[in-house]
């Protein structure tokens, strides 16, 4: 298994712009049908996930801060809103471009906690009850990471990981965890679920595929 992942890590941005040079030149639109056709591949590490909403969904700040919290769904649609359009990478290849997602900047809620001396890192976890990941605090606070609830000028829907989920936009795909259920402030970076089969930690878009430069920030 890890062999065919590592070549569909190799072959998937070349069958990417070819999928790619065939939506851009079909004006019935049924290209989108093909696998990575301007839409989005389905992934989970469970076999089912409980559905959450307005009515039960809550999300945890707690660590290494001053004031630990737990934010409701209306919560955070009531706070500042940031829009973000950014292509989407997978690492296996597949790309959506220019997808906009809109949410609470993760570095607005890591302020309204207090981050506490000694800090370095944010782990995240998520309500299917075995996805993680995580970020360095400085990756955390950058303008382009997003605790997001609209994906698409919609909604996020439960499939994509709603009602809300992380989004990291400078990364792969995977740093952006569906789902999102707890933020925790932590004095180190804990490798998240596919950090441990052997993924990036520091999930840069560029690193693996040549598509796009790395940050240098």
């Amino acid at each position: 298994m890890l062999g065919l992942g590592a070549a569909g890590i190799a072959a998937g941005p070349y069958l990417q712009r070819g999928v790619e040079a065939v939506t851009s030149k079909d004006p019935t639109g049924l290209a989108d049908l093909l696998p990575g056709g301007g839409g989005f591949r389905y992934y989970s590490v469970v076999a089912s996930v409980p559905e959450r909403g307005p009515a039960n969904y809550t999300l945890t700040v707690d660590g290494l801060v001053d004031r630990p919290g737990t934010y409701r769904l209306a919560d955070l649609m009531a706070m500042e809103q940031t829009r973000i359009v950014h292509d989407v990478q997978c690492v296996t290849g597949w790309r959506v471009p220019s997808t906009p997602f809109e949410g609470v900047r993760l570095s607005r809620l890591l302020e309204a906690a207090g981050v506490k001396d000694g800090a370095a890192a944010v782990r995240f976890t998520c309500f299917d009850g075995a996805y993680t990941e995580s970020l360095t605090l400085d990756q955390a606070r950058r303008d382009d990471v997003l605790v997001a609830l609209r994906m698409q000028d919609r909604s996020i829907g439960h499939a994509h990981g709603g009602p809300v989920r992380l989004y990291v936009a400078p990364m792969y795909f995977y740093k952006s965890a569906k789902w999102l259920s707890g933020i925790t402030v932590t004095s180190s970076v804990k490798p998240g679920y596919w950090e441990d089969y052997g993924y990036d930690v520091d999930a840069w878009v560029g690193r693996s595929n040549g598509r796009d430069d790395a940050p240098t920030s």
